[in-house]
Order: structure tokens, then C-alpha cells, then sequence
């Protein structure tokens, strides 16, 4: 190596020393609070409601959204928010509206932030019509306790915690993320997700359940309903204690099939390349067929029909 390439080498080294040790000092200053090198102004904002609504409607953009019950009974609004990127809260036909209200110019998106915006709505634990939240990236949390008739959620990429029941449908629909639903109430569920996980437990559903995923892993814990219906291109589907009065009816076309100790009058399953096995809790007659793989079910003769497809897997079903 020639001399000036030695030289230019440990200059570079040397600058790189300087600037980790310039980076740790800024850092120390700051505490280690990746937030405080963001270009972007937050602020707070409080929102106070007077007016009576049984409706909400929600419209953010990158906020993560929270629902929490009012320790005084009353209703507000507290954002957390870019100050170019604020929200408008209004009641208005019945229905507490939230929205949000961009300012900015095109000049101000070239920025960057460590920060994430977030609205937490204080609500009484009264009884509401419908809760309607239309996220583009943010998750949603709705804890246990409060009651709708219906539940809507659509965001593209986030995560969805919901713990409160609904007299009516919950419908949840994101694009990437994940949807976690536990010890809830419902008439009915709609469940959509193209990249991302969805998880249910201790759920009771007087009407039917639907689950749509692209690719992802599905896994319920505890669900009685009267129809399961569940279809997915890419990902395995895990029941445990399920119990469906009428129907399961699920398809995959590349993933394992699982029950445990689960049951209902029908069962249809269909995956091109994956097993399926499990436990169920009532004789069945059973009509299977795999391309590539071994096939191993009782050999009973009464009780609903189970019929169990498969190109490339195992079939293997226990009755407990």
C-alpha cells in the first residue's frame, strides 16, 4: 500500500473517532433522547366536551389513538400533535368528530422525527352507538370496560388492541399490522388483514366469524360463535377450545390447519400445502383426501360431516 493511501486511511479512521466521540457527547447531553434530534415541533392540546353524542368518529394520519374511561365522567380530548398537524374536535349531528388538520406546505415534509403523535380520548363508560377510527399509521387501543353497538377500525399499517365489546359488529381492517381481540363480547366479527398477525381470545360472538389474511398467522384461544368462516394465502391457523354451533369453513393455500379440543355441527377445511391435525370434542364422518402425505382419523360413522383437503400435508384428527 503507498504511503498516501496509509495517510488518507488513518485520517479516516481519525474522523470517524471524532465524530462517535462527538455523537456520544451530544447524546449524553440529551439523555440518550433519539426524540430531541427530530426537525418536527410537538405540542399538546386539550380538548374539552360539553355537548352530549353517542357517536365517534376518528380520522388521523400517524397517530396512535387510545381510549381510556373519564375519571371525572366528563369527555375529553388530549392530543399530542405536530404543530403544522393539528386536530379538529367538534360535535355534530350526535357524533363526537375528531379530524385531522393539515397545514403544512411541501417544504415542510422534508423533516424528520423520532416522535409518534397520539390521541387519547377520556370517555365516560356510558354506553355508545358506534365507534368509527380511520388510521393511515398508528395503532388503536380500546380497553376493557367499554361498550358499543358497533365497532369499525380501518388503518394501513399498525396494530389493533381491542377489549371492549359490541352489541353489534366489530369489523377491523388493516393492511400491515396486527389485530389482538381478548375477553370481548360481539354479534359478529370481521376480521381483514393482508401482512400481519390476528389473535383472539376468550371471545363470545352471538353471530358469525370472519377472518380474511393474506399472509400471517391466525391463532384463537377460547371462541364460541355460530359460524367460523377463515381464508388466507399465506400463513398457519391455530384453534384452540373453539366451539361453533353451526359451521367451521377455512382455506389456505400454503399453511398448517391446527385444532384443539374444538367442535362444531360441520367442518370444511381445504389447504394446498400444509397439515392438518388436531382434537375435536364430537364424532364426525370424516371425508379426507391429501395428494402426498398420510391420512389417519377415526373411523366413525355418525355425526356431522368433516371434510379435510389437502395437496401436500397430513391429515391426522383425534376425538377427545
Amino acid at each position: 500500500m503507498s504511503k498516501n493511501a496509509k495517510t488518507w486511511l488513518i485520517i479516516a479512521a481519525c474522523l470517524v473517532l471524532i465524530g462517535c466521540i462527538v455523537f456520544i457527547g451530544v447524546m449524553t447531553l440529551l439523555n440518550w433522547d433519539f426524540r430531541k434530534l427530530g426537525t418536527v415541533k410537538y405540542e399538546t392540546n386539550t380538548y374539552e366536551i360539553t355537548n352530549d353524542f353517542e357517536k365517534i368518529a376518528l380520522t388521523t394520519k400517524t397517530a396512535d389513538v387510545v381510549f381510556l374511561p373519564s375519571e371525572d365522567g366528563k369527555c375529553k380530548i388530549v392530543c399530542y400533535e405536530e404543530s403544522k398537524v393539528k386536530h379538529d374536535v367538534k360535535v355534530e349531528s350526535d357524533t363526537l368528530v375528531i379530524n385531522v388538520a393539515d397545514s403544512r406546505k411541501w417544504y415542510n415534509y422534508i423533516n424528520f422525527s423520532f416522535d409518534t403523535p397520539k390521541i387519547t380520548v377520556y370517555l365516560p363508560m356510558d354506553k355508545l352507538t358506534s365507534l368509527n377510527v380511520n388510521n393511515s399509521t398508528g395503532d388503536v387501543d380500546i380497553p376493557s370496560g367499554f361498550s358499543f353497538e358497533n365497532i369499525g377500525i380501518s388503518a394501513s399499517t399498525g396494530a389493533v388492541n381491542c377489549f371492549a365489546s359490541a352489541s353489534g359488529n366489530i369489523r377491523i381492517e388493516l393492511s400491515t399490522g396486527a389485530i389482538n381481540l381478548t375477553g370481548l363480547g360481539a354479534g359478529s366479527l370481521d376480521l381483514k388483514t393482508s401482512t400481519g398477525r390476528i389473535e383472539l381470545k376468550m371471545i363470545e360472538c352471538n353471530g358469525d366469524v370472519s377472518i380474511t389474511t393474506g399472509t400471517g398467522k391466525t391463532k384463537i384461544n377460547a371462541l364460541d360463535c355460530k359460524n367460523l368462516y377463515s381464508t388466507g394465502s399465506t400463513g398457519d391457523i391455530k384453534l384452540i377450545g373453539v366451539i361453533a354451533t353451526d359451521k367451521f369453513s377455512i382455506k389456505r393455500n400454503t399453511g398448517d390447519v391446527e385444532f384443539e379440543r374444538c367442535d362444531a355441527d360441520e367442518i370444511y377445511v381445504k389447504t394446498s400445502t400444509g397439515d392438518i391435525e388436531g382434537s375435536l370434542l364430537s364424532d364426525k364422518v370424516f371425508i379426507t383426501k391429501t395428494s402426498t402425505g398420510e391420512i389417519e382419523v377415526p373411523h366413525t360413522t355418525k355425526g356431522g360431516k368433516c371434510e379435510l383437503t389437502t395437496s401436500t400435508g397430513d391429515i391426522e384428527i383425534t376425538i377427545r
